[in-house]
């Protein structure tokens, strides 16, 4: 290898800087050596976050894409180093956030014998990923990082994992930085619908007098928020949002139902099972949300909207089933909604609201919602408020 050529590692670490990453997370080890050293030849260009466990890597750099919109690249060894951040990547890849993970490796010639530290990682995380690479050449490098940053942020955002021998970090890369893509079979064209189908939408919201509109996450990923909230006044049609659809409609607007769900309002939980109609927007319609699904919405039309083919039908059968991203087909949708004769419908949710408000006891000690509370008035509401997981998130 000549003084000014690039080797593997170096051609992999300037290649994601081309491509934008700003910031990488993790943890060093023998098999990423090579990597490790071409990361700090970029030192003054790229963040790189030292983590004291590979899996606060994977959840950093999750963190760290919810936070900015812009995903970061965690960069861990082998065998351990790759298994310890499953956890992170799984959660990145059920949530749809953007993410590229770089992970050590033996070398390719002792790959498959069982050496020191090896992991089938390239398998092992198949499952909860996009896609997994193997690199087995580093004229492959340019290439494959530029894809791995396609896969991971067009479609439904995830995951995508390169899995990097020693050997080709420290191999001669022979080609410029500049390459072409080749994803014949990855198509994630968002646009799935028709003009029918949206026609077909329009007409069934029409007929619909008792209308519920439930938003997830999808359409806080394509900041939808205002075409939201145009169909929700439009069609006079209450609100509730998922877990992670949070934010993306007030809690503190008239048509809010709050959140749904094992975790929801008795009343937006009340509203689904009385509704003639049922508009999902960028929600996966999970057991979390749905109770028994058998009993979900049972008497309404179910119309399901979302990026990702994948999710109809997996608990609940919709009536019209639309992919496409939510933000787009909202704004091909809005001119045809009519406002809607809700009257009734929304006076009975206000009864539903008196009957089950949301609140707290005030004897017995202090209740963490009672905290919050106080928080929240003191700040007028603009504290940034985080929470671990589990049932105090709640």
């Amino acid at each position: 290898m000549s003084e000014n050529q690039m080797n593997g590692a170096e051609a992999l670490i300037q290649s994601l800087e081309k491509i934008g990453i700003e910031i990488m997370f993790g943890l060093p080890g023998g098999s990423a050596i090579p990597l490790f050293d071409a990361l700090y030849k970029v030192r003054r260009k790229m963040k790189f976050v030292l983590v004291r466990h590979e899996q606060g890597a994977a959840h950093e750099a999750d963190g760290y894409a919810r936070a900015t919109g812009k995903p970061a690249a965690v960069l861990v060894t082998s065998g351990p180093g790759a298994t310890n951040t499953v956890t992170g990547i799984m959660t990145a890849y059920m949530d749809s956030v953007p993410m590229i993970v770089i992970t050590g490796q033996s070398v390719r010639g002792m790959l498959g014998k069982d050496a020191f530290q090896e992991a089938d990682v390239f398998n092992l995380t198949m499952p909860i990923v996009k896609h997994s690479y193997l690199l087995r050449s580093a004229n492959d490098i340019p290439r494959i990082v530029k894809e791995a940053y396609h896969i991971a942020t067009t479609g439904r955002p995830g995951p995508v994992l390169i899995d990097v021998p020693k050997d080709v970090g420290t191999e001669a890369c022979t080609v410029g930085l500049e390459a072409e893509m080749n994803l014949p079979g990855y198509k994630p064209e968002p646009k799935g619908y028709t003009s029918e189908t949206i026609q077909q939408i329009a007409a069934a919201l029409a007929k619909s007098q008792r209308p519920v509109i439930i938003a997830g996450h999808g359409a806080v990923l394509s900041h939808a928020e205002e075409e939201l909230r145009q169909l929700a006044e439009t069609l006079q049609a209450p609100v509730a949002t998922t877990l992670l659809g949070k934010g993306v409609f007030p809690d503190s607007h008239k048509l809010s139902l709050e959140g749904l769900g094992m975790h929801g309002t008795a009343y937006a939980n009340r509203a689904v099972v009385e509704c003639d109609l049922m508009i999902s927007i960028g929600a996966r319609l999970d057991d979390r949300i749905l109770g028994v699904p058998s009993e979900f919405c049972k008497n309404a039309v179910k119309i399901h909207i979302d990026i990702d083919a994948a999710e109809f039908g997996k608990l609940v059968k919709p009536d019209i089933r639309c992919r496409g991203d939510a933000k787009a087909v909202l704004q091909d949708l809005l001119p045809l909604v009519k406002r809607g004769d809700t009257a009734e419908w929304l006076k009975r949710i206000e009864g539903f609201k008196k009957k089950w408000p949301m609140g707290y006891p005030k004897k017995g000690g202090l209740h963490p919602p009672q905290v919050i509370d106080a928080l929240n008035q003191l700040t007028g509401g603009k504290a940034i408020m985080v929470t671990d997981v589990g049932q105090h998130q709640m």
